[in-house]
């Protein structure tokens, strides 16, 4: 663990930035959740964000569903085109949890390099 900066988690993931890493990624974050990894831009982030909220607004679960949104129903576009995820609307919320929990993470950053303060101030 003392390769990464954590950026944020919960029980469904972990968001991270390595210490170590090639120039052109440095400010990458390393999402995992399940048994996937994506390595994203804050952009592609952001878009990801937009693809789970747009997946949770048009979601269709199973007027008689016996499985309470844990069933792999709803399909959500990852930052790749050619791939699409299978997820329940719990894990959808998990995963809405993680990513904006990260962006939100991102942008406190922001702020404190436009301030000059550091994380320990």
């Amino acid at each position: 663990m003392n390769d990464i900066n954590t950026l944020y988690y919960n029980d469904f993931g972990i968001a991270f930035q390595w210490k170590r890493c090639a120039a052109k990624d440095f400010k990458k974050v390393q999402l995992v959740f399940r048994n996937t990894g994506f390595f994203l831009t804050e952009a592609e982030l952001i878009q990801f964000h937009k693809n789970v909220k747009r997946s949770l607004d048009s979601q269709q679960l199973c007027s008689d569903c016996k499985h309470n949104g844990t069933c792999r129903s709803l399909l959500l576009q990852t930052p790749a085109n050619q791939i699409s995820l299978a997820m329940s609307l719990i894990e959808l919320q998990d995963v809405q949890d993680l990513i904006k929990g990260t962006i939100t993470q991102l942008e406190l950053e922001h702020v404190f390099k436009a301030n000059n303060i550091s994380k320990g101030d």
